[in-house]
């Protein structure tokens, strides 16, 4: 199955928020946390379904908003991988909590 076919037919508490069939985001890190995961995984940073197996975890175990068990699950499967460290992350998000990085629009 094509990664495409993949995302959309993720079902359950794990299926994609939508409305009248289109993606909904509360905000614009939500689409930029969406659009990171299916590209890592598009350019074989891991398979999608292993990244779909970790959000069933994160949203069984955590509840929460939705995209934030997305971006946990995306954040511990990326460790796991290897593509980033924690420290690298850590920075990240400290640079757009002190607006030292433009904020994500």
């Amino acid at each position: 199955m094509s990664i495409d076919k993949s995302i959309a037919y993720l079902d359950g508490d794990a299926a994609l928020p939508r409305k009248n069939g289109e993606l909904v985001f509360a905000a614009p890190w939500e689409g930029r946390a969406f659009g990171l995961a299916v590209v890592l995984s598009d350019k074989g940073a891991y398979e999608w379904n292993d990244f779909r197996t970790g959000l069933v975890e994160q949203i069984g175990s955590a509840g929460g908003p939705y995209y934030e068990s997305w971006l946990a699950a995306l954040e511990r499967l990326l460790l796991a991988r290897g593509v980033v460290t924690a420290e690298e992350i850590e920075t990240r998000a400290h640079e757009y909590a002190t607006l030292e990085r433009d904020p994500v629009f």
